[in-house]
This record gives C-alpha cells, sequence and structure tokens, in this order.
C-alpha cells in the first residue's frame, strides 16, 4: 500500500430541520392554537483515531464527507429526528488544519482521541415558540440553522518515540530491521526507503518502544530537495533522534561533515528540534578504515557549536550486531527522562489564532451592473437560510431582522431607491424605504 501522509478534503455537517407552522384541530378545543414541533439538530463530522489505520490513502479516493440533516418538525408539538453524528475514521498520529486560515483545529495523538471538525446546526423553531398576546396564532417558524462546512487539511506525522535520521544508505534500514521485526526494503543504492517505516523494539527487561526510518534526508532537504521536505514532519513526533552516520568513508564522504549538513537541515526547519536528546550512532565500524574514521569524528565533535551538547557516541556494526545491546539500553533510559514535545503548529495557533477578536461586518451591500443591489455576509444570509419564506409573516419577521441590522438605512444612504430590486442569496424583493 502507498504512504499517503497528507490530504485536503471538505467537511460538511448536517443543516437542523425546519420548524413547523400547524395548529391544533381538534373536536370540542376551541381555540386550540399553535402545534408546530422544532427540527431536529443536524449530524456532527467527528474525526476518531483508529489505531488499524497506518496511512491516509482512503481519503484520495473520498474527498467529501456530508453528515445528515436533522428532521423537520411536525404537528402536535413533535420534535424532528436528530441526525447520527458522520464518524470519520484516521490514522493515530493526525493534525488537522483549517486549509483556509491554517490554523490548527485539532491533533489527535492518543488511542481513544476523537474530536468534532465541524458542528450540525440547531433544528429551527416550530410556530409554536412565537405565539404571543398580540398574535396568539402566528404563521412563523424558521428553518433549520445551516451546519458548518470547511476545506481541512489532513497532516499524518508517524508517531515514534525514536527517529533514525541520516544521509542515504548509512544503515538505517538495516538497523531498524536488525533491531525490530520491521522488513524494510534494503538494497545497496540510495533512496531505497521511500516511505517512513516503523518498527517496536524490544528489551529483556521488559522496556520497549517504537522506532522509525525517516527517509530521503540529503543536503537543501528543508528547502525541498530530494524526499526530506515530505518527511521531516515526521520527526517532531519522535522523542529522541539516533543520528546514522557511515564511519566506513567507502563513498568518500565525510563523516563530520554529514553530521553537520544533516543537523542543519534539521534546525532549517524547526530550531526546537536540535533541542531534543540525540545520540550519534557510528555504524559500519567493521570495515577497516572506520576506527581511524570514529577518532577524527570524536575530535571534530568536540568543537561542535550547532547543537545544545555534546551527543553520546555509540559505534556499532549491523552488520555483525556489535554494539546494539549498549546503544538500546541508552535510548530506552533516554526516552524514560524525556517528556513529549508540542507538535510545532499547536504553539503558532495559540499565539495567532486564540486570541484573534477581529470583527468581521454583519452584512456588505454591492451593487450589480444591471442596477441590483447585492446583500451578502455571514450572519445576514445564515438569518435569511433560516427565513420560512413560504409564510408571510417569516418574511416580515425578516424584514424587521434587517431593519435592526441597519440594512435599510445602509441601503438609503448608498443611494437605493423605491422600488429598486435588492438581491439575497438567489431571492430577490423590492426596496421600500
Amino acid at each position: 500500500m502507498a504512504f499517503v501522509d497528507q490530504v485536503k478534503i471538505n467537511v460538511k455537517a448536517g443543516n437542523g430541520g425546519n420548524g413547523m407552522v400547524a395548529f391544533r384541530r381538534e373536536k370540542f378545543v376551541p381555540n386550540g392554537g399553535p402545534a408546530g414541533g422544532d427540527g431536529g439538530r443536524g449530524g456532527n463530522v467527528v474525526f476518531v483515531v483508529n489505531e488499524g489505520l497506518r496511512t491516509l490513502m482512503d481519503f484520495r479516493y473520498q474527498r467529501k464527507f456530508k453528515a445528515k440533516n436533522g428532521g423537520n418538525g411536525a404537528i402536535k408539538q413533535m420534535t424532528g429526528r436528530g441526525a447520527d453524528d458522520l464518524i470519520v475514521q484516521v490514522p493515530q498520529g493526525t493534525t488537522i488544519i483549517n486549509n483556509e486560515t491554517g490554523a490548527v483545529v485539532g491533533d489527535l495523538v492518543a488511542p481513544d482521541d476523537q474530536l468534532i471538525v465541524a458542528h450540525g446546526g440547531r433544528g429551527g423553531r416550530g410556530n409554536i415558540h412565537f405565539a404571543s398576546p398580540k398574535n396568539p396564532a402566528p404563521e412563523i417558524a424558521e428553518n433549520g440553522e445551516p451546519g458548518e462546512e470547511l476545506e481541512v487539511r489532513l497532516e499524518l506525522k508517524v508517531l515514534a518515540d525514536v527517529g533514525l535520521v541520516g544521509f542515504p544508505s548509512v544503515g538505517k534500514s538495516t538497523l531498524l530491521s536488525t533491531v525490530t521485526s520491521a522488513k524494510p526494503k534494503i538494497a545497496e543504492y540510495h533512496f531505497t526507503t521511500l516511505v517512513p517505516n516503523l518498527g517496536m523494539v524490544r528489551l529483556d527487561d521488559g522496556q520497549d518502544f517504537v522506532m522509525a526510518d525517516l527517509p530521503g534526508l540529503i543536503e537543501g532537504a528543508a528547502k525541498g530537495i530530494g524526499l526530506g521536505f515530505q518527511f521531516l514532519r515526521h520527526v517532531e513526533r519522535t522523542r529522541v533522534i539516533l543520528h546514522v552516520i557511515d564511519m566506513s568513508g567507502i563513498e568518500g564522504r565525510d563523516p563530520y561533515d554529514d553530521f553537520e549538513k544533516i543537523n542543519r537541515e534539521l534546525q532549517a526547519y524547526d530550531p526546537d528540534i536540535l533541542k531534543r536528546p540525540q545520540i550519534v550512532v557510528a555504524n559500519k565500524m567493521d570495515m577497516p578504515d572506520a576506527e581511524a574514521h570514529l577518532a577524527q569524528f570524536k575530535q571534530d565533535l568536540a568543537g561542535d557549536q550547532l547543537l545544545a551538547q555534546t551527543p553520546e557516541v555509540f559505534a556499532i556494526s549491523t552488520l555483525t550486531h556489535q554494539g546494539l545491546t549498549p546503544l538500546l539500553q541508552r535510548t530506552a533510559e533516554l526516552l524514560a527522562q524525556t517528556p513529549k514535545f508540542p507538535v510545532k503548529e499547536d504553539a503558532e495557533t495559540l499565539k495567532t489564532v486564540e486570541y484573534d477578536f477581529k470583527q468581521t461586518p454583519d452584512f456588505t451591500i454591492t451593487r450589480d451592473t444591471d442596477g441590483t443591489w447585492v446583500l451578502s455576509g455571514e450572519k445576514l444570509e445564515k438569518l435569511f437560510k433560516m427565513t420560512d419564506v413560504t409564510h408571510d409573516e417569516s418574511l416580515l419577521r425578516f424584514a424587521r431582522q434587517m431593519r435592526g441590522m441597519g440594512v435599510d438605512s445602509a441601503l438609503r444612504d448608498k443611494g437605493a431607491q423605491n422600488g429598486d430590486t435588492v438581491k439575497i442569496d438567489d431571492f430577490s424583493f423590492e426596496y421600500m424605504a
């Protein structure tokens, strides 16, 4: 199965059911009065973690998710049926982002996490709610409130305690297959690994942790070169980084130079990543010149200024299994001491979205080339959609609501004359000052 870790989808919650205009029609019951019931609630769109999912592949084939509308109200004050929520299953580790604003809607990382991404509309009120001494038999009812609709971007960030980073062909996949039961593709050429691979490490003392091979990091990855930018986001969830270095030198590269380049790519993507514990895994120590290269590497590492503290170095050979036990034991110890790190977007949302009090106008007025005045605006359009245009009293109520919002005076200030056509959505009426 292909690995898909980023998709855009459209979600639409259900509309509330319409309220009803009805009256009691019973023998021997004079002046029965209004008896129209309320509409039912529209269904929410709820994202739920499914631990059995590993990719977002299913969303490539279904991009639109719409919950059901609530049932309409009925006679004898009967409320319409509320719609069931639409459950959308996503893999553990999915971040939901509003594609229009860039704000993080939610982050589903625990096995039992769930989140309402789009709220269903409330049901419209029946005419029993509009009775008054002046109007004991109102022919007024509300349509249901529209459900929320938005386009969201889903990003899957692999949930792993330990992430393997390093240049291609340094032995990350071989290390993963040696210490876990994972079976990644292994070959002697660059970019053998095209997707993140995960495996479970189980130690003799009962400790265990999830390890991930994160592929494709090369120089320039943070700018989109190679596969690195596509998978750099997966490093965010890891708590300990194992930086695998090829100490054999058979490809003619300098081990310390490789180490520095990868760390600079991590820093360019997110400087906070370098704050988490990092262990240098000196691999291929079974090769002839590896010891000399390791000695020079340690000497260069002592003068490193990029990391907050000099990382520990463990010499290993995935071929002979040399040094693997001490490496895994030390990794488990660091994990026990290291808390989970927050996802990058969470902090940005707290700063830029939570305290955003910008006011949007209740309505706007424009004019078409044919002279028609066009009213728009989220609040005004919502009021119109909840107006039952089949009853004159409901339309009169909407006219009073518009006057209270200042629509009449705003049209007059812009030069509207009696008899001019005014349009809201697909509904037109004459302007009367």
